[in-house]
C-alpha cells in the first residue's frame, strides 16, 4: 500500500474513533452546506456522496471551482483566518460529511502524525490542481478544458488505477465547471462519444482517449 494512501486510511480511522465522528451531518441531495459569505468557522471533510463547490459574481455570473468526493476536505480557508466563505458548497447526492470546529483543528493536526500528513498532502494537491485551473481558464480552449474536467473526475494522471465510470454530473454543471454555455458543452460531448472518447452506460464512461483532446495543440 502506497504511503499517501496508508496515511490517509489511517486518518480515517483515527477520525471515527475520535469523539469527532459524532460530528457526522447528513444531507439531502441538492442540500446547501454553507454559503459564500456564511461565517468560516469550520472544517469539513466528505464521507460519502459528492458537494460541489460554487461561487457567484457580482454580475450574477456562477462557476463551479471544484467537485469532491469521499474523504475529501473543504472549507479549509478558516486555518488560515478567512473570515468569511469564499464559495458555496452544495451536495450533489445523498452526502454525509465529519464536521470539524475551527478551534479544533490545530489539537487535531498536533495529536495525529498520520492524519497531519494526510491533511497537509491534500492542501499541496488541492493548491496545485488550482495553479493548472487558473492556466486552463486562461490558455486553452472550451473543449479542452471539458475533456481536462472529465479525465479529473476519472482520476486520471493519480496515483493508482483510473476510474471507467464517474458519477452522474449534469452538463449544466459541467457548463459552470468549464466557463461555458450548456449548448456548448452537449456540443463537445456528443462529439466526444460520437469519437469513442466516452460512453454512456447507465453512467458515463471516460476513456482515456481523451487525453488526445488535452495534448492537441
Amino acid at each position: 500500500m502506497r504511503r499517501e494512501r496508508r496515511a490517509a486510511v489511517d486518518s480515517d480511522i483515527f477520525l471515527s474513533r475520535t469523539a469527532l465522528a459524532k460530528a457526522t451531518i447528513h444531507y439531502k441531495a441538492r442540500q446547501v452546506v454553507y454559503t459564500q459569505g456564511d461565517p468560516a468557522d469550520c472544517l469539513f471533510q466528505l464521507r460519502n456522496g459528492r458537494v460541489k463547490l460554487s461561487v457567484l459574481s457580482s454580475q450574477g455570473q456562477r462557476a463551479v471551482v471544484a467537485l469532491l468526493g469521499p474523504g475529501d476536505f473543504f472549507g479549509e480557508g478558516c486555518i488560515t483566518g478567512q473570515p468569511v466563505r469564499m464559495a458555496t458548497a452544495t451536495t450533489i447526492s445523498l452526502s454525509s460529511a465529519l464536521r470539524i470546529g475551527k478551534v479544533a483543528i490545530a489539537p487535531l493536526l498536533h495529536k495525529n502524525r498520520r492524519f497531519s500528513d494526510h491533511f497537509v498532502s491534500y492542501l499541496i494537491s488541492h493548491l496545485s490542481n488550482v495553479e493548472e485551473d487558473f492556466v486552463d481558464q486562461l490558455f486553452n480552449s472550451s473543449e479542452r478544458r471539458l475533456a481536462r474536467a472529465l479525465l479529473r473526475l476519472a482520476d486520471y494522471g493519480k496515483k493508482g488505477e483510473p476510474k471507467t465510470e464517474i458519477f452522474r454530473v449534469s452538463q449544466e454543471t459541467l457548463a459552470e465547471m468549464v466557463g461555458t454555455t450548456r449548448g456548448r458543452v452537449n456540443v463537445f460531448m456528443n462529439r466526444f462519444r460520437k469519437l469513442g472518447f466516452i460512453k454512456y452506460n447507465g453512467g458515463l464512461q471516460v476513456d482515456g482517449s481523451l487525453l488526445k483532446v488535452v495534448l492537441h495543440d
